[in-house]
């Protein structure tokens, strides 16, 4: 080259590098900014940097040694931004990535221009790692382009440093480095563009010299250990199964490869990785004494733990099964046993066993290596419980897991704490559910008894909730099998449920639990057996005697029958109908005579009793509490008597003693309505006596009852109902169980009401409007009960039965709806259906005011119109139509439909046909518009409203319309 061209090379350069030096000055004190804003020119700085390196890296002469000078500083400023890279990546900053990606590629394209011609092997060893470095940080940051670029050129130093000469071996271990870090930055950067074949053949080029590998030092081969797990862990999250799953495995064994290479250090002299692989080497690792490899030890767990999984996906269950045999006795001696990776490979096993179809002892094993290590929580026992209901049919397994588990439980010395109380329950509700559907009957009552032994022997305290839980299924299913008369299984759930456990939970429910068993042992003609189990109640309940009475009876020991019957008279819980029972077993067996001529004589002392209770009530002293009681209560014996003898087809014998008692009855509690203060309750109660007798007389006349008799039943009944809401009223706020009770005798006032109109027995026509204004009031009052136990569901059913209920219907839905408007918690709907019914009704009966009729409208339109769909905006324009028509036949008067609402209406429709056009519903818009239109007439200005309306239209249509 002539000296002209040489020195014509020399001032380009010189510019190149004038212009890389004040980028780096403008570019230097940006790095201490922490303004976000700088971050972005900084970036774009440092890459035009390492574009001008780049270039003069490419424009450098070979033969002029001028630009060495220039050369040496660009050489400098790299290894400067190289360092400042290191210092950036420790700052915790999420732009961080970008900015140390831009600083090494600025430095790596420096340094490379600062390289001399013909650079020796130390060179191109730091060369190559600061190229593969560079391409990866570019990589990551998803720099796909530039770092394909730096690592073509470290492709090219890694061919000079292939066929550089090292006769002597001096640099082996760091060119095996660097290679190395060049082919897993290959790899990671092909990986990360999605070419997974170029991907694969780096990592192969890695694994194929084993020299090479050798020669890594350890860290070096951990960390290209993670990658290749990294990449196998992708692999098998993004594929499924089958070949697929196999692709994974190829990059797991590859990272355990590496992984296993690593004990060299400790000098264990491992063998190489086989196929699937030396799962006794791994166990011998983990397991020598005296050497700390619990760093690599936790990384090869990682890696087989992936490589399990890796076998399942693919539908190699026999290796998978193999390794996690393998290992998880591995990282039990390991220790740390309740972390949750390791806890999915005892999961990962148990699915092995299943997809194999292991047999009942080896799923058990599996069961038990969860159970063990696991940290009893309500989350760990849902899995245990949800994974035990894919079992089917297998019993005793999920039987001998279950109550595996509750062993466990009940062993921790935590057991006090509330967490593990509630797995307890939890464990012992399941057992009983899966009990309860295990065929062999024996078996599942055998499984039962040990459960709540050991869990009684470990002294837990089953608090009362549970153990009510637990008692209540227990009598269901005793109660089923009652049911189907399978009286044996009956009386095994009852006895199971006697059970010392729940004692102090629930102290009555052994008692209950041997009282029921008795009876399923009477059903079964096992009289002596059933007074054995009896006579194990604790306590002196009338109950109990009761049984013990019914089992003697049926064993003729007259004595044990007498002794049983005082017993039960003297009990504390003693209930007159037990008493009646008892009468009506003695007249089953041939003592009827006696008992008929018992009842008259009882009747007629009774209704001595009350004339004499009455005589006492108008005495000025009289106290008036107690003797209402005691009349009450006279009047509830006389009605159990008069059941039984109903019950008995006697009543003919007592007729005149039941009518003169409903007819005492029913004028008292009248009475009582005047004179009796703050005893609503009592006069409720006298209402609902006289109803019962009533019904009774009704029941047993052998010829038609006359028509005023069902009408005295029906007012009876209505009285009774309305008696119960009124004390309800007066006592301000109530319990939901007693809203639940009145409600329910609503519902039954109703029904009874009902059944009696249906035989048309009613005829006279004044008679018929005060039984419709009955359920008129009662529907009312339903609602009204229904509103205060938010129970919505029901009250819409209640809304919907009033719709055929008859011109009293408009009153009922208004009173309804007033009741729902003022309910904050009424659900939209629930309120729109009441107002839609209420206008219906209107309509059809002609009977509500236009001014009520208008306020319902507005509120229904403004609901359905809150909604915005095709079907409420129809529903809503049908509404409004049909108020157009009210407002044309009440324009005027005193019933003229209201001008607030008229305007509210005109408004409404304009602005809806304004939505509906510009949404291009052509349609709707019309039909709003042309109502808009007809209510114009009928509002003050109504004639220049109109034509606006009709100009804003037919502006509107022409622009959305042109056409």
């Amino acid at each position: 080259m002539s000296a002209r061209k040489k020195k014509k090379d020399l001032p380009g350069l010189q510019q190149i590098f004038d212009s890389i030096k004040d980028l780096l000055i403008a570019a230097k004190p940006q790095l201490d900014n922490p303004d976000p804003d700088v971050r972005p020119p900084l970036i774009e700085k440092l890459r035009q940097v390492a574009s001008l390196a780049e270039s003069f890296t490419e424009q450098r002469p070979k033969s002029n040694k001028d630009w060495l000078q220039l050369a040496d500083e660009l050489d400098q400023e790299g290894v400067n931004l190289w360092n400042i890279s290191g210092l950036v990546q420790k700052t915790p900053n999420e732009e961080v990535p970008g900015l140390v990606a831009a600083l090494r590629l600025a430095a790596f394209r420096l340094i490379e221009a600062g390289l001399e011609l013909k650079p020796g092997i130390e060179t191109l060893v730091h060369m190559l790692q600061l190229a593969s470095k560079t391409g990866a940080t570019l990589s990551e940051v998803g720099n796909a382009d530039v770092a394909g670029s730096v690592l073509s050129s470290a492709a090219r130093f890694e061919e000079l440093l292939r066929g550089a000469d090292d006769p002597e071996g001096t640099h082996r271990a760091d060119r095996a480095c660097s290679t190395v870090v060049y082919f897993s930055a290959r790899m990671e950067a092909a990986w990360k563009e999605g070419n997974h074949s170029v991907a694969a053949f780096m990592a192969q080029k890695i694994m194929d010299d084993e020299q090479r590998l050798t020669l890594l030092p350890p860290h070096d081969r951990e960390r290209l250990a993670s990658k290749l797990h990294e990449i196998g862990k992708a692999v098998l999250k993004a594929q499924a199964s089958g070949n697929e799953g196999q692709d994974a495995v190829s990059w797991l064994q590859k990272a355990f490869a590496l992984a296993d290479q690593l004990d060299d250090a400790a000098g264990l002299g491992i063998p190489e990785l086989k196929v699937p692989f030396p799962f006794h080497c791994f166990r011998a690792v983990i397991l020598a004494p005296f050497v700390d490899l619990a760093p690599f030890v936790e990384l090869q767990i990682a890696i087989l733990r992936t490589m399990a999984r890796a076998y399942f996906v693919s539908g190699s269950y026999d290796r998978a099964e193999a390794a996690l045999d393998e290992l998880i006795p591995a990282i039990d001696a390991f220790g740390e046993n309740g972390r949750s990776e390791y806890q999915e490979l005892r999961w990962l096993r148990l699915a092995v066993l299943k997809r194999r179809k292991a047999g009942d002892v080896a799923l058990l094993e599996a069961f038990k290596s969860i159970i063990d290590y696991m940290t009893f929580c309500e989350a760990n026992i849902t899995d245990i419980l949800q994974d035990l209901r894919t079992l089917g049919n297998q019993h005793v397994l999920i039987t001998d897991v279950t109550r595996y588990c509750l062993q466990r439980v009940l062993q921790d010395k935590n057991i006090e704490s509330e967490s593990e109380s509630e797995c307890v329950d939890r464990l012992l509700l399941y057992l009983i559910v899966h009990c309860s559907k295990d065929e062999d009957h024996s078996r599942a009552i055998a499984a039962l008894d040990e459960a709540f032994t050991v869990a009684f022997s470990a002294e837990f305290n089953l608090l009362t909730l549970p153990a009510t839980a637990c008692l209540t299924l227990i009598w269901q299913y005793g109660d089923r099998h009652f049911g189907a008369k399978r009286w044996a299984e009956a009386a095994d759930w009852f006895l199971a449920g006697s059970h010392a456990l729940f004692r102090a939970g629930c102290p009555s429910s052994g008692a209950k639990c041997f009282r029921k068993a008795a009876l399923c042992y009477i059903e079964r003609h096992e009289y002596a057996r059933a007074a054995a189990v009896v006579r194990r109640c604790p306590g002196d309940e009338a109950t109990t005697h009761y049984v013990e009475f019914l089992a003697a009876v049926h064993q003729g020991l007259d004595d044990e029958a007498i002794r049983a019957v005082k017993a039960m008279v003297k009990a504390a819980d003693f209930d007159r109908k037990m008493l009646l029972l008892a009468t009506q077993i003695s007249h089953e067996s041939e003592m009827k005579t006696q008992w008929r001529e018992t009842v008259v004589e009882a009747m007629a002392l009774i209704r001595c009793i009350i004339r004499l209770v009455l005589k006492l009530l108008v005495e000025p002293a009289a106290n008036k509490p107690v003797l209402i009681q005691t009349l009450i209560s006279h009047f509830h014996t006389a009605k159990i008597l008069a059941e039984a003898a109903c019950a008995q087809k006697a009543v003919a014998l007592i007729i005149k003693d039941v009518s003169w008692l409903w007819r005492t009855a029913y004028n008292c509690a009248v009475q009582g309505c005047a004179e009796w203060e703050q005893n609503e309750e009592r006069i409720s109660e006298l209402f609902e006596v006289a109803r019962d007798l009533l019904s009774t007389c009704c029941e047993a006349s052998p010829v038609d009852v006359d028509a005023d008799l069902y009408l005295h039943l029906i007012t009876a009944s209505f009285s009774g109902a309305s008696a119960r809401v009124f004390a309800a009223r007066l006592h301000g706020t109530i319990d939901a169980h007693r809203l639940r009770e009145n409600a329910a005798q609503v519902r039954m006032c109703k029904a009874k009401i009902f059944a009696i109109t249906e035989k048309n027995v009613i005829t006279d026509t004044d008679d018929l409007l005060r039984v419709e204004y009955f359920l008129h009031v009662l529907r009312i009052f339903e609602a009204e009960m229904l509103a205060q136990l938010k129970d919505w569901e029901q009250l819409s059913q209640t809304v919907t039965d009033v719709v055929t209920s008859g011109p009293l219907g408009v009153g009922t839905y208004e009173a309804i709806v007033d009741i729902l408007w003022a309910e904050p918690d009424c659900p939209i709907n629930v309120l729109l259906s009441g107002l839609e019914a209420i206008l219906r009704a209107s309509l059809d009966q002609n009977s509500l005011s236009v001014d009520k009729f208008s306020r319902w409208l507005r509120g229904i339109c403004t609901i359905i119109l809150a909604r915005n769909t095709s079907a409420d905006r129809l529903k809503a324009i049908g509404y409004v139509e049909q108020a157009v028509t009210v407002i044309e036949d009440n324009n005027e008067g005193d019933d003229a439909y209201p001008s607030d609402e008229r305007l509210w209406l005109l408004g409404t429709a304009y602005n809806t046909g304004f939505e509906c056009l510009e949404a291009s519903m052509l349609d709707e818009a019309k039909r709003w518009f042309e109502s808009a239109t007809v209510i114009c007439r009928f509002v003050p200005g109504g004639k220049e409203r109109a034509e606006k309306i009709s100009e804003t239209y037919m502006h509107l249509l022409a622009r959305y319309n042109p056409g």
